[in-house]
C-alpha cells in the first residue's frame, strides 16, 4: 500500500510540477528573461502526461519505491535528485532520436527539473512524516523472529531501538536448533520459546520475517526452516556471519557448475569507477589548488605571525595499500609539537596555536593536500589517512581496520562529515569508513564534498 501510494502521489506530483513549469516558461514574467520559443500547446500536453510515466519508471529501476525506505539528505539526493537527471538527459535524448516535432524547449526542460525535483522532495519528506506517525508506524513495521543471538543480531537490535522511525521491528527470538545462543540476548527481546515451536511461534505472533543469526544447525534444518517460511508466506533471511566486512562485494558465483558464496571486486574499484573517480580528483584538485593559493598565503601569514617558523609541514602517512606517502598541511601546532612523541589532536589542545583552532575547524589547514590528490597519492573523498605507528597499533587491536586501505585515503570522508575524526571512537569510525568503500558513488562523493563546508562537528 505504502508503494502504490508513494508512486500515485509522484506521479500526480510530477504532472503538477511540469503543469506549472510550462505556465512560468510561457505565461509568466519567468518567459520574458528567457530566449523567445514558438508554443503548441498540444505538442506540449503530450509532453506533460509522457513525463511522469518516464520518471516513475526512471525511479522503479533506481529503487525508489522500497519499504524499507526512509527520507534523509542523502536519500533524497539517491532517489530523487539522480533520477531526475536520468529523466532530463533520456527526456532530451529521446526528442532528438525521435525527431520530436515541434522541438521542446530547453528552458522549459530545466524548469521541469527544478519545479518537480522541489515538489517530490517536499512530497516525500510529508509522505515520511506520514508513515512516522505512531499509528501507521506500527501497522507498517515487519516484525522480525530471531533464530539464534549474536554481536550482528545485538547490533541490529540496538540500531532499530535507536532509530523510532525504523520500518522494522525485532518481535523475539528463539535459541537456535541446538537450544542455545551464542550470545545472551538482552532482556529487551523477548525470548518466545524453544526451537521446535517455530511453527506456531510465527502465525500466533504474526511474523514477517525469520532471521537466522547462528549458522550452527546442520543443512537439513535450513532446509526445513525455510520449507516453513516458504509456506507461511514469510521472508527468510540469513546474517552471513562468515563474512564481517564489504558484504556489498558478497555475491553468488559458479565454480565449474557449483554455487559458491563469496566476495567479488567492489563497485568502487571497477576499471571504469576509478576513472570517473579519478577524473573528479584531477578536476577538483586543480580547482581547488587555484582557490586555495591565495588562502594558504593568507594563512600561512597568520600562522607566521603567531609563530614564526615554517608555515607548511610535510607527515608520512599510509595511503592505498598501505604504501607511505607525505601529507601536507598547513601548520596549525607550535614548533616541536611532538618532541614528546604523536598524539592525537584533542579538544582544546594545548599545543594548537590561537589561529590553528580556526584553520581546524573549517578544515582550512588541509588544504595544501590538494596537491596530493593532483600526485594521486589522496583522493578529494576516502578515509582518512593515519599513521604508521597508529596502524601498526590499531591493526591489532581492531579488527579489520586495514580494510580501509583498499582505497585511497581522501581530504574528506563519509565519517568526517559525521563527525567521527580526532580522539573518537575508532570502531565507529571504521564502521562508516567501510560503509563508504562499499556504497560509493560519484554522486555521493560530490555530496560529501558539498556536506564537508557545512559538517564541523569535531573539528579541533
Amino acid at each position: 500500500m505504502t508503494v502504490l501510494i508513494s508512486m500515485a502521489g509522484d506521479f500526480i506530483v510530477f504532472l503538477l510540477g511540469m503543469r506549472l513549469a510550462f505556465c512560468l516558461r510561457f505565461h509568466s514574467p519567468v518567459a520574458e528573461w528567457l530566449p523567445p520559443f514558438s508554443l503548441e500547446q498540444g505538442a506540449y500536453g503530450r509532453f506533460i502526461l509522457f513525463g511522469p510515466a518516464l520518471f516513475s519508471i526512471l525511479a522503479m529501476l533506481g529503487g525508489t519505491y522500497r519499504q524499507d525506505r526512509r527520507i534523509d539528505l542523502p536519500w533524497v539526493y539517491w532517489h530523487i535528485v539522480r533520477p531526475m537527471f536520468f529523466w532530463a538527459v533520456t527526456f532530451v535524448l529521446l526528442t532528438f532520436l525521435f525527431h520530436v516535432e515541434p522541438s521542446i524547449s530547453r528552458a522549459y526542460i530545466a524548469l521541469s527539473v527544478l519545479v518537480c525535483g522541489g515538489f517530490l522532495t517536499g512530497w516525500h519528506l510529508l509522505l515520511e512524516k506520514l508513515f512516522a506517525m505512531a499509528p501507521i508506524r506500527e501497522q507498517l513495521r515487519q516484525r522480525i523472529l530471531v533464530i539464534g543471538w549474536n554481536q550482528e543480531a545485538e547490533h541490529l537490535q540496538r540500531v532499530l531501538q535507536a532509530d523510532s522511525s525504523a520500518r522494522y521491528q525485532i518481535a523475539g527470538c528463539l535459541p537456535s536448533a541446538h537450544s542455545r545462543y551464542k550470545v545472551e540476548p538482552p532482556a529487551s527481546v523477548a525470548r518466545l520459546g524453544d526451537y521446535n515451536e517455530v511453527e506456531e511461534i510465527v502465525g500466533v505472533r504474526s511474523i514477517d520475517i525469520v532471521l537466522v543469526a547462528d549458522l550452527d544447525p546442520n543443512t537439513r534444518e535450513m532446509i526445513a526452516l525455510s520449507e516453513l517460511c516458504a509456506r507461511q508466506m514469510i521472508q527468510f533471511k540469513v546474517i552471513p556471519s562468515f563474512f564481517q566486512i564489504l558484504l556489498s562485494g558478497l555475491k553468488l558465483e559458479r565454480i565449474g557448475m557449483v554455487p559458491v558464496l563469496g566476495v567479488t571486486r567492489l563497485t568502487i574499484n571497477s576499471m571504469l569507477n576509478r576513472v570517473l573517480k579519478r577524473t573528479l580528483d584531477i578536476a577538483g584538485a586543480l580547482v581547488g589548488l587555484l582557490l586555495a593559493a591565495p588562502i594558504v598565503a593568507f594563512c600561512g601569514l597568520l600562522v607566521y605571525w603567531e609563530s614564526p617558523g615554517p608555515v607548511l609541514y610535510a607527515q608520512v602517512r599510509a595511503g592505498r595499500g598501505g604504501r607511505l606517502f607525505s601529507i601536507y598541511k598547513i601548520r596549525s601546532m607550535k614548533l616541536n609539537a611532538e618532541v614528546a612523541g604523536a598524539g592525537w589532536t584533542t579538544k582544546d589542545d594545548p599545543r594548537r596555536l590561537r589561529i590553528g583552532a580556526f584553520l581546524r575547524k573549517y578544515n582550512l589547514d588541509e588544504v595544501p593536500q590538494f596537491w596530493n590528490v593532483l600526485k594521486g597519492e589522496m583522493s578529494l573523498v576516502g578515509p582518512r589517512p593515519e599513521r604508521p605507528e597508529w596502524i601498526e597499533k590499531f591493526k591489532g587491536e581492531i579488527q579489520f581496520y586495514n580494510a580501509r586501505h583498499y582505497i585511497k585515503p581522501g581530504m574528506t570522508g563519509w565519517a568526517q562529515v559525521h563527525g567521527l575524526r580526532g580522539d573518537n571512537d575508532l570502531r565507529e569510525r571504521l564502521r562508516y569508513d567501510l560503509y563508504y568503500i562499499e556504497n560509493w558513488t560519484l554522486l555521493l562523493d560530490v555530496y560529501l564534498l558539498f556536506m564537508t563546508f557545512f559538517r564541523v562537528k569535531n573539528a579541533y
